[in-house]
């Protein structure tokens, strides 16, 4: 780390935590919802230190297309969203 430089780990952890952050994670949750079909739900809520976005199969149905063909899967790439940890 550059010297002068500190992180704020209560700031950051607010953030990851923010309505912004939360509300940000529910639209990427009802995108990837939205392209695996309509027997799939979303939802956010916090852990400790972070918001998190779930989507499962609504339906037994549904959860068997999952399993089969990896739905949710790729519905994260068609929503537009990468699974990988960082840009290149």
């Amino acid at each position: 780390m550059p010297s002068g430089f500190k992180l704020n780990l209560k700031g950051l952890n607010e953030l990851m935590k923010s309505e912004e952050m939360q509300a940000a994670l529910l639209e990427a949750g009802r995108a990837v919802a939205g392209s695996a079909g309509s027997d799939y739900s979303t939802e956010v809520h916090t852990a400790s230190f972070v918001a998190i976005s779930n989507v499962w199969p609504a339906s037994k149905e549904a959860a068997r297309d999952n399993h089969k063909e990896n739905t949710l899967l790729k519905a994260i790439g068609s929503a537009g969203l990468s699974m990988s940890k960082g840009e290149k």
